[in-house]
């Protein structure tokens, strides 16, 4: 997948959103994206402008060697676009899908012409908007669906990154066969970056494990997850879900109880590697429980 930044010119906002966007990927660890930024009305070949290397300069990002390009029918086939005003999107937004055309932030203003102050506050308003704006395309761009033989391997290395006594392959491999199981990948680009298990007896599911990625964490991933194998499990006529989770998880917890699940108890010693209790929690798909 490609993130592209889009402006008039391609010589100050664009790819100073360019390089930071590739700092901020760097910085989690996700080499999987690529980044580029274009014009509407560019000159292909122009330098960057001295003021934006400055400002960019400030984050440890350098964008010297950048040269504009304009944008083509080409370019247009695939990608993620992201505009720095609303005139620019409603110019691409008769050849994009709606989960492929983005406004960073809330629209940014062209500092062309203004000190390097002006370039300055325009980075550190670009930079700002990018941690909301990488949670809005993960989060239009990532689908749910049941586990599949080709997800194994990726789910058994979430398991591995994500939790001290991760499931193997085989045992993710075997859950296939088991009639009970329901398991959810979540799919971003092509890759599995987090996934949901849950099986069901007798009226009531219970969640094996729900993990996501570290790299692609809080961008409602596993709230997405978590609500479409609640779904399922009305849909399978569940009358309740059940989960647990180390008690010193104080965020999960707080999720969970904002995700209507209460405490049901306490299971002594549950997890190993460190040693910890867990809290039993439990959602009611009807009132009259």
């Amino acid at each position: 997948m490609e993130i592209i930044f889009v402006c008039t010119g391609n010589t100050c906002r664009s790819p100073m959103a360019e390089g930071l966007m590739k700092k901020l990927l760097s910085d989690r660890g996700i080499d999987s994206i690529q980044v580029s930024s274009a014009g509407l009305a560019a000159y292909p070949g122009d330098e960057v402008s001295e003021e934006s290397v400055k400002a960019a300069a400030k984050y440890g990002v350098d964008i010297s060697a950048h040269r504009s390009r304009r944008i083509n029918e080409y370019m247009l086939e695939s990608g993620i676009f992201v505009c720095m005003t609303a005139s620019h999107a409603e110019a691409l937004k008769p050849y994009l899908t709606e989960n492929r055309l983005f406004i960073l932030g809330n629209g940014i203003a062209d500092p062309y012409g203004g000190t390097q102050e002006v370039y300055d506050c325009c980075a550190e308003e670009i930079n700002s908007a990018l941690p909301e704006l990488f949670c809005r395309i993960i989060s239009a761009n990532t689908t749910v669906e049941p586990m599949k033989p080709e997800h194994i391997s990726q789910i058994a290395e979430i398991e591995s990154r994500c939790f001290s006594m991760p499931w193997t392959e085989k045992s993710l491999s075997d859950e296939l066969g088991n009639e009970n199981a329901h398991f959810l990948a979540a799919v971003f680009d092509g890759n599995i970056i987090g996934y949901v298990g849950v099986i069901e007896i007798c009226g009531e599911a219970d969640i094996t494990n729900v993990a996501v990625l570290p790299e692609y964490r809080r961008c409602g991933t596993g709230e997405k997850l978590m609500k479409e194998a609640e779904k399922g499990a009305v849909t399978r006529n569940c009358e309740s879900i059940t989960l647990e989770v180390r008690v010193s998880n104080k965020a999960a917890i707080s999720l969970y109880n904002k995700s209507g699940y209460e405490q049901a108890g306490i299971r002594k010693g549950f997890y190993e590697k460190p040693k910890e209790d867990a809290l039993l929690m439990t959602k009611y798909f009807n009132e009259d429980k």
